[in-house]
């Protein structure tokens, strides 16, 4: 059986099987939408199991991503461990913080990504929480582009932005959409409490479900023609003012 393993990038039935048995930290998996072997059925098993990203995905698109023989299974490893959001908050209060963390709504871009990361940890953010679908993935050009920040601050994976904002919300956690559609600015806006950002994708924004179920919203004044400004550019003004207030 041939199969090849890069720096993130795993293929081949057996080496995902021995990737996910072995504890082996994957960001996503996908699998030909048309494989129904017992082999392919474990591999969705193991990673549902380990709550891994799982994509059925046509031939076209695995073979565009390699043309070694992947068998239908192409894994991405993840060169970061993701982190437990339920277990950093208890641990922020119990040290007496007032929690700063950042949610990105599927934001897809990896520059984007990286570049928010990097602000991110340069702001003092305790967390960055990402959805386990639709967000960018983890690999050596996020790392590049965050200069590295990725591995000085904690990345946590859940199933939805929607799914953890209850959490959020009961944990005391005030969270704020940073949205075109609301007349608030954001200097408007008191970060000197335990705050999460909500910063949404570069297509859409924030999802409207998630904007409803937030405790207030912002905005950035835009003076110019141009309607939106960069994902990334955003996140530094507004992660900068929960630093000038709180300083």
């Amino acid at each position: 059986m041939e199969f090849e393993q890069k720096s993130d990038l795993v293929f081949g039935i057996h080496p995902i099987l021995e990737g996910l048995e072995s504890g082996k930290n994957f960001d996503k998996i996908l699998i030909l939408n048309t494989l129904r072997t017992p082999l392919a059925k474990e591999i969705m098993t193991h990673a549902r199991e380990r709550g891994i990203s799982l994509n059925k995905v046509p031939q076209q698109k695995l073979d565009r991503i390699t043309r070694k023989n992947h068998q239908g299974v192409i894994g991405f490893i993840a060169p970061v461990e993701f982190q437990n959001i339920e277990e950093i908050i208890p641990n922020l209060f119990s040290e007496g913080k007032t929690p700063f963390l950042l949610l990105l709504d599927r934001i897809s871009d990896v520059r984007n990504f990286g570049a928010i990361v990097r602000t991110a940890e340069c702001a003092g953010v305790d967390a960055i929480i990402i959805p386990k679908k639709g967000a960018a993935q983890i690999n050596g050009e996020t790392i590049k582009t965050s200069t590295g920040a990725i591995f000085n601050i904690p990345i946590c994976k859940v199933p939805g932005i929607d799914s953890v904002i209850p959490y959020l919300k009961e944990s005391g956690i005030h969270l704020i959409a940073c949205t075109e559609k609301t007349p608030t600015p954001y200097t408007d806006i008191d970060y000197t409490v335990p705050v999460g950002i909500i910063m949404g994708s570069e297509e859409s924004g924030i999802a409207r479900s998630n904007i409803t179920k937030c405790d207030s919203s912002a905005k950035l004044p835009l003076q110019g023609k141009t309607d939106s400004l960069n994902v990334s550019v955003a996140a530094g003004i507004i992660l900068y003012e929960v630093v000038r207030q709180r300083n």
